[in-house]
C-alpha cells in the first residue's frame, strides 16, 4: 500500500494485467451447460449408489468399491471418471477421494433437498420448458397428472415424489421460522391467519410459541386435511378455512390481528398477487399487521442463493402453475402498493437463506 511517506524510487512499479478467463475456460463453461442433464444424473448416481458415502469413510480404488457395493467394475469406473470431471471426486495414486464438492452433495441438507426435488419433481417435465414459456401453462405437470397446478395434485403425487416436494418446501420454510416468530409476535396478536398453511408446520410453531394464540389456517381442502391431523392436539386453537384464493368469489375470514403469507405469494403471478392482497386487505381491520415472507432473489448475500432462486422460478414455469416466479424486492413491493397496502417495515437477512419479511398495513 502506498502511503504519504513512501518514496517512489523505492517502489519497483510494474503494471500487472488482470487475468480473465481464457477461451479454453469459456469453452469448458459452455460444455458444462451442454452436458448439464447428464452431469446431474451422474452425480445423483454417485450419491444414491453409495459411492460418495463409501469414499467419505476413506479413499479407495475402483475395484474395492465395486466389490464392496456389489456393482460392476464398469459402472463404478464410468461414474468415478465422470466424478473426477465434475470435481466430485479426485484421483491420486490409483485411489479416489471425496472432494469438498462431493462432500456437499452427500452431506449438505440444502444440496440434498435441491437434488431430490429437481430429480423427483422437475427433471422429466423440464423437457417441455420452452412450451411452458410460450403457452404460459405448466406443461411439464402432465408427467404426474391432469391438473391445472401442482397444488391441486400434491396429495395425489406418488409417495417418493411427494416426499421430495415437501422436503424441499419445508427445508426452506424451517430455516426462517425461528427468526420470524418473535417478529410476528412482537405486537402480541391474539388471532393469526396463516394463508397457504400447507401441512400446518408454521401454525404449529405459532401455537407452541404463544399458548394463548389462535391460528386461522387457510388453504385448499387437500392440504388442510393433512394439517388437521397434524394439529389435532391443539383443539379449538386451530381453526380451518378451506379456501381457493384464486376464486374471485372467495372471501377470507375476518378477525385476524396478524396475517402471514410465508413463501406463498411466489406461487402466483403479479396480477394474482394483487388480487390476493386485496382479499387480505378486505379481511383486515385497521390494526391488522400483514406479514409477507419471501426469499427475494435480489436481496441475497451469496451467489449460490441467487442461483437457486432463479432456477426455482423455472420450476414454477414448467411444473407448478406456469406463471409465477421468485420475485425481486421492487416487484413484490409494487404488488403491495397496487393492492392498496403500504410496507411499514422490511426485515432483511432473515434465516440462513436471506429471507425478507415485509410488515404491511392498510
Amino acid at each position: 500500500m502506498i502511503t504519504k511517506n513512501t518514496k517512489k524510487h523505492n517502489l519497483p512499479f510494474r503494471r500487472v494485467r488482470r487475468q480473465g478467463p481464457t477461451m479454453a475456460d469459456i469453452a469448458f463453461d459452455a460444455q458444462k451447460i451442454a452436458f448439464a442433464p447428464i452431469s446431474f444424473q451422474a452425480a445423483l448416481a454417485l450419491r444414491n449408489l453409495g459411492i460418495l458415502d463409501f469414499l467419505n469413510a476413506s479413499p479407495s480404488d475402483d475395484k474395492t468399491i465395486a466389490k464392496r457395493l456389489k456393482l460392476s467394475l464398469y459402472a463404478v469406473q464410468t461414474l468415478l471418471e465422470n466424478g473426477v470431471a465434475l470435481d466430485i471426486v479426485s484421483l491420486q495414486n490409483g485411489k479416489y477421494s471425496l472432494t469438498k464438492t462431493g462432500w456437499f452433495l452427500l452431506c449438505d441438507p440444502m444440496t440434498r433437498a435441491n437434488m431430490d426435488f429437481v430429480n423427483d419433481i422437475c427433471y422429466l417435465g423440464m423437457y417441455s420448458l420452452q412450451e411452458s414459456l410460450t403457452k404460459g401453462k405448466p406443461t411439464g405437470l402432465k408427467v404426474f397428472g391432469k391438473w391445472k397446478t401442482v397444488y391441486e395434485g400434491l396429495s395425489k403425487l406418488p409417495a417418493k415424489n411427494r416426499k421430495s416436494w415437501f422436503a424441499f418446501d419445508h427445508f426452506y420454510s424451517d430455516i426462517a421460522f425461528p427468526e420470524i416468530l418473535p417478529l410476528v409476535f412482537e405486537l402480541a396478536p391474539k388471532r393469526v391467519m396463516d394463508i397457504g398453511a400447507n401441512t400446518g408446520k408454521w401454525a404449529k410453531k405459532c401455537l407452541d410459541y404463544d399458548k394463548n394464540v389462535t391460528l386461522m389456517l387457510v388453504d385448499l381442502p387437500g392440504q388442510l386435511n393433512v394439517a388437521k391431523k397434524n394439529l389435532k392436539k391443539y383443539g379449538r386453537r386451530a381453526e380451518f378455512y378451506p379456501r381457493n384464493v384464486l376464486d374471485n368469489k372467495t372471501v377470507l375470514p375476518k378477525g385476524a390481528d396478524a396475517v402471514l403469507m410465508s413463501q406463498f405469494l411466489d406461487c402466483f403471478s403479479e396480477e394474482q398477487i394483487v388480487a390476493i392482497l386485496k382479499k387480505v386487505k378486505a379481511a383486515a381491520h385497521k390494526d391488522t399487521c400483514i406479514y409477507i415472507l419471501e426469499p427475494l432473489w435480489d436481496r441475497q448475500e451469496y451467489k449460490a442463493s441467487t442461483f437457486c432462486l432463479n432456477h426455482t422460478s423455472l420450476y414454477f414455469t414448467n411444473i407448478a402453475n406456469g406463471n409465477s416466479k421468485m420475485y425481486s424486492y421492487e416487484q413484490l413491493v409494487n404488488c403491495v402498493k397496487k393492492a392498496g397496502l403500504k410496507v411499514e417495515k422490511a426485515f432483511d437477512g432473515v434465516g440462513r437463506f436471506a429471507y425478507t419479511l415485509l410488515r404491511c398495513r392498510k
